[in-house]
């Protein structure tokens, strides 16, 4: 394999006569994985798709391959069978003349292939069912983990291809094996989603060529995972009823923005204790938004059950759907149901202030897409908004009594 001289990475060079070469990205002919990749991938890149078993990441990296037409790719499966790719690939509606399957778990044997076809694509589904003959341990074992990753590595680098490794995660959600795997690689995507909803959502957690604040948004399908561009009209239901405890929250996933709908439910308390249960929210800051309610601004919440629901299977981890929460709470508390043309953006702080949040204008911008009227803001937030905004009302509110008042 073609790897530098030990003369040329020895030498010192200074920073500003370095020289770089641009190289064109390899587009994946998919919009939302080039959005995370950063426009696609960097010839010689080595990325790690981690993500729960069942969740589609197999599926994902098959549609890819089948879309990169032109590109001869190389297909290393080491948990399925020949025929059990083709069925998985006749279900989809692509095709690929030039894709290449190879069922093979032996490294040496791997390496020897990959030098034969010399793919412009490499894909090895999972780095933990490879082994190599020169360690004495299982397949799965950081040892050979840590080995295997660093041979397919090495070829990536030193003949330029693009390699992504998919990797399994362990019960506590992080990926199996030794922790310098992520370390090794150029990028590291996690592939996560609800399996009873059908949205699932890649994310970049390690990203040497673009950033890590974007995500893409993916429907599953009978056929596959389909991309979906405009995911806060899913995400929104488009009933006309108007019913109390229903709020919309604008919030962002990295630098995208997004509508999401909120489902809060307050009853009177039938048993001892009252049960705060939450569904894509987390219960403790729930938890801490009810004591806010009842301790500064008076609402008596301690003796009623509170449900909350975000709908879609989307998770709600920006403290900038407080105001939404809060708003879908007082709503099914009075039993009034709010316009349905308004959404929020707020976080809530523990004395009952409404704390400005990052990015409003595009916020804004994404709520008026889709035909909304009016946003509940922090007032702090009011600052330096431009008037393209014009056509949204943006009301600024500082407490949570305001927001009650002015809802």
């Amino acid at each position: 394999m073609l790897l530098r001289s030990s003369a040329q990475s020895s030498r010192p060079q200074k920073l500003e006569e370095v020289r770089t070469e641009s190289s064109e990205r390899i587009s994946t002919r998919d919009a939302e994985l080039d959005r995370v990749l950063g426009g696609g991938m960097v010839p010689g890149s080595v990325i790690l798709l981690g993500g729960e078993p069942g969740i589609g990441k197999s599926t994902l990296l098959l549609q890819t391959v089948l879309k990169l037409q032109g590109k001869k790719i190389l297909y290393i499966s080491g948990e399925e069978s020949e025929a059990q790719i083709k069925l998985r690939a006749e279900r989809t509606p692509y095709r690929n003349s030039d894709c290449y399957v190879l069922t093979e778990t032996n490294l040496e044997q791997i390496i020897q292939q990959i030098e034969a076809l010399q793919p412009e694509v490499v894909i090895a589904d999972s780095i933990q069912t490879l082994h190599t003959e020169f360690i004495e341990s299982s397949a799965g074992s950081v040892s050979q983990i840590r080995e295997c990753a660093s041979k397919l590595i090495r070829y990536a680098k030193a003949t330029g291809t693009p390699t992504i490794l998919v990797g399994h995660i362990n019960k506590e959600g992080s990926i199996a094996g030794p922790k310098i795997l992520e370390h090794m690689v150029d990028v590291v995507l996690q592939f996560e989603g609800d399996r009873n909803h059908i949205f699932r959502i890649i994310r970049a957690m390690k990203n040497r060529f673009g950033s890590t604040s974007e995500i893409g948004i993916y429907e599953m399908k009978q056929f596959g995972l389909e991309e979906v561009p405009n995911p806060s009209a899913l995400l929104l239901s488009e009933s006309d009823l108007q019913l109390s405890g229903t709020t919309i929250a604008a919030i962002t996933e990295g630098l995208r923005p997004l509508l999401v709908e909120v489902q809060a439910l307050v009853s009177t308390a039938v048993y001892g204790t009252p049960q705060r249960a939450a569904n894509g929210f987390d219960v403790r800051r729930l938890n801490m938004l009810l004591a806010v309610l009842e301790k500064r601004c008076g609402f008596h919440l301690g003796t009623k059950d509170v449900f909350l629901n975000v709908t879609g299977g989307i998770r709600l981890e920006e403290p900038a759907a407080d105001l939404s929460v809060v708003a879908a709470i007082l709503s099914s508390n009075e039993d009034l149901a709010l316009p349905r043309n308004v959404c929020f953006a707020g976080e809530v702080g523990l004395t009952g202030e409404i704390r400005p949040v990052s990015r409003i204008e595009a916020r804004i911008a994404e709520a008026q897409k889709l035909g909304f009227e009016r946003i509940f803001v922090a007032q702090s937030n009011l600052k330096g908004l431009s008037a393209k905004n014009a056509g949204m009302q943006v009301s600024g509110v500082s407490r949570i009594e305001d927001l009650y008042r002015q809802l």
